[in-house]
Order: structure tokens, then C-alpha cells, then sequence
């Protein structure tokens, strides 16, 4: 059976595999958004107590490789709770803490690269600390930090794959499937590259044109 023959055959199987990958990358973005800002903030904070709590976190996430997290928490916590987890909710989790180590980093980065003066200035016209850097650090930080942001979404998007070992039907676990019945291995993963590449380079070229018009911006101003 040539390529093509097995596009028509499992398309449906291959796009419900596509679809879950895509859910769950946007899921576990926005998730990884709201932990990568809050941690982010914690990292450049004044009280070295959050600053501790920040870095803790995004050691262990940068420390350890993805495929041992999915395992600890699909596997590990609910075997120390006794309790049965579901792939998919595992899978987000595990997505979600990665992403959002990575996350809190490109925030942390991002507000360093804004001159302390930005602040000082903000301050001393009586914003207060949380106005200031709301209204004044985040808008500049968030131009520097898109690049960086963009492409976090990229890596979270392949490493959906990943969860693939944990039972997630995602695009590759599909792809398994499908080759567990026809045995045509390099078929089936030609088209699964594919899907991935496709999906892959339109995030790409929508990455290039933001940051396009962002460089423009920032020259125009």
C-alpha cells in the first residue's frame, strides 16, 4: 500500500491524532503562560524568599529530562496516593510544569532587559511596584520576550510526542496504532513527519512575521 493509499484509509485516525496534539499544546501554553509570568516575577522579585522559590522550581523542570517528569507524574504520584490517572490530564500537567520552567526564564530575561532607570523613573512619578511593572516594564519586556516565547510554543508542540509512552493517543501514538496493524512503518511515519512539519513550519512562518513586524516597529518608534 503506497503513501497516499494510507492518507485516505486512516486519515480520520491520523487527524483526531493531530487535533489531541494541538488541544493539548494549547492547553498546556496556557497553562505553562499563567506559571511561566507568575514564577517569572518571583524570579526578579525583591524578597529573596520568592527568588529561592523561582529558581527551585525552574531547576528541577531544566534539571530533569521530560520523559522522567511524565513518568513521576503519570506513574509515581498516584502509585503514592493510590489513586489511577488519566494520560491525557497527566500529559498536560507534565507539558504545563516543563513549559512553564522554560517560561519563567524568557519572563525573567525578558523584565533584566529592561534598564532599571524604566523602573526608577516609574516609581518616582508614585506608581506603585505592581502598576509600574504592569504598565510600564511588561509591555517593553514582552516585545523582547516574543521570539523566545514563540518558539517555547514550537518545542511544546514536539514534545507532545513524547507523551506518547504514557498512552496519550496524540499524533505519534496514532501512528503506532495504525503501524501495529499494517506493519508499513516507514509509510505511516513519512506521513506522520508530515503532519508534524507542516504544522511545525506554519508556526515558524507566523513567528518570522511577528517578529518582522516587531523589529519594524521598534525601528519606526
Amino acid at each position: 500500500m503506497n503513501i497516499l493509499a494510507l492518507i485516505v484509509q486512516y486519515w480520520p485516525r491520523l487527524i483526531a491524532g493531530l487535533g489531541l496534539t494541538v488541544q493539548i499544546t494549547i492547553i498546556s501554553l496556557i497553562l505553562a503562560g499563567i506559571l511561566g509570568m507568575v514564577f517569572g516575577l518571583l524570579s526578579v522579585s525583591k524578597r529573596k524568599s520568592f527568588r529561592a522559590i523561582a529558581l527551585v522550581y525552574v531547576d528541577i523542570v531544566r534539571g530533569t529530562p521530560l520523559l522522567v517528569q511524565a513518568f513521576f507524574i503519570y506513574f509515581g504520584i498516584p502509585a503514592a496516593l493510590g489513586i489511577q490517572s488519566d494520560p491525557v490530564v497527566s500529559g498536560v500537567i507534565t507539558l504545563s510544569l516543563n513549559a512553564g520552567g522554560y517560561l519563567a526564564e524568557i519572563v525573567r530575561g525578558g523584565i533584566e532587559s529592561i534598564s532599571r532607570g524604566q523602573m526608577e523613573a516609574a516609581r518616582s512619578l508614585g506608581l506603585p511596584y505592581g502598576m509600574a511593572m504592569r504598565s510600564v516594564i511588561l509591555p517593553q519586556a514582552i516585545r523582547t520576550m516574543t521570539p523566545a516565547l514563540i518558539n517555547q510554543c514550537i518545542i511544546t508542540l514536539k514534545d507532545t510526542s513524547l507523551l506518547s509512552v504514557i498512552g496519550v493517543t496524540e499524533l505519534t501514538q496514532t501512528g503506532r496504532l495504525i503501524i501495529a496493524n499494517n506493519y508499513q512503518s516507514f509509510e505511516v511515519w513519512a506521513i506522520v513527519a508530515m503532519m508534524y512539519f507542516v504544522i511545525i513550519m506554519i508556526l515558524s512562518k507566523i513567528s518570522k512575521r511577528i517578529e518582522r513586524k516587531m523589529s519594524y516597529g521598534k525601528s519606526k518608534n
